[in-house]
């Protein structure tokens, strides 16, 4: 009995043992898929950025940009001319057509102011002034109510577009006969490479020329209330029961070194970074065009490059063949 007790107990095991091999092989397997599992929840997959190319300005596209100017001016378009003589001291694709964004504000405020509306009357911001040309912000809330003065104020020292086109609206006759009459003006000043489709400079269809804006800063500049305004550091506007503050878009402003009569900032994509000026430097009375700056601070840097370069010229010859391109 006793052997055959024996016998039966390691038939028993020996059944066993494939079982218990067979949990071992599942357990190790059941850690092996874990595992398994565990290393490939550690892997973090990075989505690749993508990189949106950025759009070409007018003046990209047309190749200015490839001209060189012995400033190595960002600008492809630069122009500065002594008010009182009309000499042409620098001169950089002056005729090139390109959009002019915001500057259209100043042939927008010259027209404002010449046909005689009261300043003192009051203006309110409609939801046609909404832009929707390239859906930009404005603190200027559907409704808000201010003076034409206000409005005017607003649309050059800040290059506020809901102010810049209620003006335009609110014109005798409505925007379409605002529109004519900016037309017009530029025709009867000559500035035969300009067209303006809306006032606020949002559309690429406003353009202009270099040699063109200069007929207007030189025009616009000898309104006194245009030339106060644009140059207005900052002002607070009161917008219902708020107290707001509104500053220029011009950082040169608060440059000792720059003396501005009359300035404008612009800008849209296919316009680049724009500024136009008036400013006394050498007992001069100076206009500045430039056009299509690339780079955020550009433009400025450009402007303070012609400065100092006109500050070692214009009390020798301005004219220097170099200077012309």
């Amino acid at each position: 009995m006793k052997t055959f007790a024996a016998a039966f107990l390691s038939f028993s095991l020996l059944t066993a043992l494939p079982g218990v091999a067979t949990a071992g092989t599942a357990d190790v397997k059941s850690k092996a898929r874990t595992s398994s599992t565990r290393q490939v929840k550690s892997v973090v997959l990075r989505k690749q950025a993508v990189v949106v190319p950025a759009v070409p300005t007018f003046g990209q596209t047309a190749g200015l940009h490839e001209v060189d100017d012995p400033l190595a001016l960002k600008s492809s378009v630069a122009y500065v001319m002594d008010q009182n003589t009309n000499e042409v001291l620098f001169s950089k694709n002056p005729q090139a057509v390109l959009p002019i964004a915001s500057i259209t504000k100043l042939m927008t405020a010259l027209v404002v102011v010449e046909v005689g509306q009261s300043l003192d009357e009051k203006l309110t911001v409609t939801a046609d002034d909404i832009d929707t040309e390239k859906n930009t912000r404005s603190r200027l809330a559907v409704g808000t109510t201010l003076t034409r003065g206000d409005m005017l104020h607003l649309a050059l020292m800040s290059s506020e577009n809901r102010a810049a086109h209620a003006l335009g609206r609110n014109y005798p006759g409505g925007l379409d006969a605002f529109v004519a009459a900016m037309n017009a003006k530029a025709q009867s000043l000559g500035m035969a490479d300009t067209h303006y489709v809306e006032p606020t400079g949002l559309s690429s269809h406003n353009q202009s020329s270099a040699s063109d804006l200069a007929k207007l800063v030189n025009v616009t500049s000898q309104v006194p209330l245009l030339r106060d305004l644009s140059t207005s550091r900052e002002a607070r506007v009161a917008l219902g029961k708020r107290l707001v503050q509104f500053r220029s878009t011009n950082g040169l402003l608060s440059n000792p070194l720059w003396d501005i009569g009359l300035q404008k900032t612009g800008f849209i994509n296919e316009a680049g970074k724009c500024l136009v000026m008036q400013a006394r430097m050498a007992g001069r009375q100076l206009i500045m065009v430039f056009l299509d700056s690339s780079g955020k601070a550009s433009r400025i840097a450009d402007a303070e490059r012609m400065r100092k370069w006109l500050a070692s010229t214009l009390p020798g010859e301005a004219d220097t063949p170099s200077a012309k391109l």
